[in-house]
């Protein structure tokens, strides 16, 4: 293999989400030349699917909207649901900075933002708020990016709309209502208009959304300052001076490069929701590395935890859950394998009911994924298999749709070929055909009904906190996540474990320096994103608890590497 001369920079990105990026932006803005490499052909990683959202508690645009709250309130919160009375560092770190991190991207680059200031916390406990710490990339125009717009991944097109994302929301909501507003319908129309005019005009949608917007933002901001990009480019190795990580050995084209950088190495290959061996060590129900379904893309193998433990950087094994569960179906690719889609919506929309093979339910269903994965856990006896069956009726169906086959005006017949989902004009003909009890999943439906269209749920509570009612369904009541499962035919679709992406990560500092066995720096290596071990301990506590704290410490990671200290405040 040949090598080619060296590339000199003074900050060498390994990661192209949104955690990589902010780093790279924020590097750039310091007046510091950067690279990125990423080893895939499109740049975004699973930020570029995601919804979005940042969980920035005390920003800037919830304070515009006059939502102001003391910092102890978040402190509350996180201890509460981390269940610790003293907060790690990198915590109060995060607490600090993130409101910063929005007002500088805000004041400085392409990355806009909008409010979530309706966005609740995941659950009630002391010090939750029920919105204003959220935030989202605003929609961007994706011509903006020239040529570049090739290099971005696309949305994850199994949740897609023919490649057209769709944000939560007023947008969402109008393709939902579609059928029952006129002016619902105009706007879906003239959505599916511009998206068809994009795909013949320039192969995808161009009105970018969630994720999607957030990479295309910060990709916008990186070419404006500068930063160079490469695709295709894989590192193989890290490079060091004495005790100092100096740079890395990258392959492109077939030939091996060296990039020396002077300031250091910024680690953000996005955890490893796909590197079987680590997750047979640290998920307890896929001991074989197999019994597992991500989200996530499948180049997310691990890459940057091993290119940290190769110059002694430790992988934390005490997390409370090793990942962001999630519950997914497995959808079969045209090439033989299985993709997992994710399960977010529709299980808190009236008509939905989950049950496991015994017929019974064991979760609030419109609690949130990670939730809904952790019950079944808990549910699944030693030696049996954490699957589980989301079931609705035909309204639901035809409605919001269940998993990966469409809502009306999509028929269902290619789903039901396929195998995926399953469909019977009885509840007792559908448990056969899952392998449900039968009599014991037309009890629990029968009474289930009774309470749905009372609007109470006794056994899990389900619609009563506010997270569940704004996943709900606004139009419905009396409780907007509750309806019975009444017109047949019935559907079904098989849950397995899942994930958005990992927690267990690199031990880092406060200043996102990955940390040796002692706990101390190891020079010129930072980690950003999931390859840092997260910060919420195994936790979940609301939506958007991955990329708020990983544009953070891709913020703060940059501020050091410039020389700056993180309270220093950066000139106009």
């Amino acid at each position: 293999m040949c090598i080619s001369d060296p590339l000199l920079c003074d900050v060498l990105v390994v990661g192209s989400g949104a955690s990589g990026l902010a780093a790279a932006v924020t590097a750039g803005q310091l007046n510091l030349d950067v690279i990125v490499v990423e080893k895939e052909p499109q740049l975004g990683g699973t930020s570029a699917w995601s919804g979005g959202w940042l969980w920035i508690p005390r920003n800037p645009l919830a304070i515009a909207d006059g939502i102001v709250e003391d910092v102890e309130q978040s402190r509350v919160y996180l201890r509460n649901e981390l269940h610790s009375e003293v907060l790690d560092p990198r915590v109060e770190a995060f607490l600090e900075q993130g409101p910063k991190m929005v007002d500088f991207f805000q004041r400085h680059t392409a990355v806009q933002f909008f409010s979530g200031s309706k966005m609740p916390d995941f659950h009630a406990s002391e010090g939750h708020a029920k919105g204003g710490r959220s935030v989202c990339a605003q929609p961007f125009d994706g011509r903006l990016l020239g040529p570049w717009i090739n290099k971005l991944r696309p949305p994850l097109d199994m949740i897609s709309l023919a490649g057209m994302g769709i944000a939560g929301g007023a947008d969402l909501n109008h393709f939902l209502n579609a059928r029952q507003s006129p002016s619902s319908l105009l706007y879906a129309g003239k959505r599916l208009l511009r998206h068809a005019r994009d795909l013949l005009r320039h192969g995808r949608g161009m009105h970018l959304v969630n994720g999607n917007a957030l990479v295309a933002r910060l990709l916008k901001s990186a070419l404006e300052c500068k930063v160079r990009l490469l695709t295709d480019t894989p590192v193989r190795e890290l490079l060091r001076e004495g005790e100092r990580v100096a740079g890395a050995r990258v392959e492109s084209a077939g030939r091996l490069i060296e990039i020396r950088a002077r300031r250091g190495v910024v680690l953000a290959c996005g955890g490893f929701p796909h590197d079987r061996q680590r997750i047979a060590r640290l998920f307890k129900h896929a001991p074989h590395g197999t019994e597992h379904f991500s989200a996530a893309p499948k180049g997310n193998t691990g890459d940057g935890l091993r290119l940290g433990e190769s110059v002694g950087a430790c992988v934390a094994s005490d997390l409370s859950n090793a990942a962001a569960w999630a519950p997914v179906s497995r959808v079969q690719r045209k090439d033989g394998g299985f993709s997992g889609f994710p399960h977010l919506m529709e299980r808190a929309k009236p008509g939905f009911i989950a049950v496991r093979q015994d017929g019974r339910r064991f979760v609030n269903e419109a609690d949130s994924y990670h939730d809904y994965m952790c019950a079944l856990f808990a549910a699944t006896g030693s030696g049996q298999t954490p699957t589980s069956w989301l079931i609705c009726d035909h309204h639901a169906q035809r409605r919001y749709g269940l998993g990966w086959s469409k809502p009306f005006p999509f028929p269902t017949a290619r789903y039901i070929r396929e195998g995926y989902l399953l469909k019977a004009p009885t509840l007792i003909e559908l448990a056969r055909q899952c392998g449900i009890d039968e009599q014991q999943l037309e009890a629990t439906v029968s009474a289930f009904n009774v309470d749905a269209e009372r609007g109470r749920d006794p056994l899990f509570h389900r619609g009563e906190s506010h997270y569940n009612k704004a996943q709900g369904e606004v139009l419905h009541g009396p409780n907007p996540s509750l309806g019975s499962l009444r017109k047949g035919p019935f559907y079904a679709v098989k849950l397995v474990p899942g994930s958005l992406g990992t927690f267990a990560g690199l031990k880092t500092d406060a200043c996102a320096r990955a940390l040796d066995e002692h706990d101390s720096p190891i020079q010129g290596l930072f980690v950003v994103g999931n390859d840092m071990n997260s910060i919420m301990n195994g936790h979940y506590p609301s939506g958007g608890i991955t990329l708020g704290p990983g544009m953070t410490f891709g913020y703060i990671a940059a501020r050091v590497l410039a020389g700056q200290a993180v309270n220093e405040k950066i000139p106009d």
